[in-house]
């Protein structure tokens, strides 16, 4: 499965109100797809802000999906479109992580995206500000034979571009560290130093790292003692089973209830946002999984 590109208009709070309503007592009335336990409020520890990707938990409607995590002490939705923004809220919640004006494969370090990014983020940044949106995503993008270093050294002029405006705004842009070995081919930011190097570059704390717990065992594993020695640089944290980016449970090889005590240690107040595929039922999965987290 592969992410959505999102391009659409936002929504009021306001407006959504009615939906959020309709949509709870749906989730609490409608129990045929769960298990009755993912139907009752569950109280969260608190030291983890806990979060979760819409797009791998697809089919259910987002503000019926949105209730149902409200009930699991899930804070933050990420990785909406504009036109959604808004709904998280109308529950309590926000939008954790938002779709920027970049792809995967086509971002910041080419010089010729820039222009049409500085526009976007100059537009995008003060609706997600009005959204409580706390962090907004841009990539790298692939190499297609571009050098590291080169490649680097373009992301660090055209985000030095987009600082002014997310400070003003203060929203934070992150780039997402991703796998390039079995997911996601020829993506450039794929490496922790890379990543740490980028930021020490651009040098504002409205620009930090998405580090994908899933995504950097694959390149790099030693995942506690990077966290530990990169946590400064780190503004968001996603989850997944390795191998297969399934549950997080006992099936796989990171073991997520001391990675989580890792981040916890390190004073961090962001999100942790669960992103696996999973094998079983959604809504199950999810509240499994964020039970190991939340320690």
């Amino acid at each position: 499965m592969q992410r959505r590109d999102f391009l659409a208009t936002t929504v009021t709070a306001a407006a959504s109100i009615p939906l959020a309503q309709a949509a709870l007592a749906n989730a609490v009335t409608t129990a045929q797809d769960t298990h009755p336990s993912d139907l009752q409020p569950i109280a969260r520890k608190g030291r983890i802000r806990h979060a979760v990707s819409k797009w791998c938990f697809g089919g259910m409607p987002l503000d019926q999906f949105c209730a149902r995590c409200k009930l699991m002490g899930i804070e933050g939705i990420d990785l909406l479109d504009e036109k959604d923004w808004a709904v998280p809220l109308a529950h309590g919640m926000v939008c954790s992580l938002a779709n920027g004006p970049t792809s995967i494969g086509d971002g910041m370090n080419r010089l010729e995206n820039h222009d049409r990014v500085v526009a976007e983020c100059e537009r995008l940044l003060p609706i997600a500000a009005a959204n409580k949106v706390p962090n907004l995503m841009l990539f790298s993008g692939n190499r297609r034979g571009m050098p590291d270093d080169v490649g680097l050294a373009n992301c660090a002029i055209g985000l030095k571009r987009v600082m002014p405006i997310a400070e003003k705004h203060g929203v934070t842009i992150l780039m997402e560290l991703l796998n390039s070995r079995v997911d996601h081919g020829d993506y450039m930011c794929d490496r922790t130093p890379w990543g740490v190097e980028l930021v020490k570059q651009v040098g504002s704390d409205r620009f930090k790292l998405l580090y994908d717990i899933y995504h950097m065992q694959i390149m790099e594993g030693d995942v506690i003692r990077t966290i530990r020695n990169n946590h400064q640089y780190f503004g968001h944290y996603h989850t997944a089973g390795n191998p297969g980016r399934n549950e997080i449970d006992a099936t796989q090889e990171l073991n997520y209830a001391p990675i989580c005590e890792a981040i916890v240690a390190t004073g961090f107040k962001g999100f942790l946002a669960q992103e696996f595929i999973p094998r079983r039922h959604p809504m199950t999965s999810l509240r499994e999984s964020i039970d190991i987290c939340d320690v």
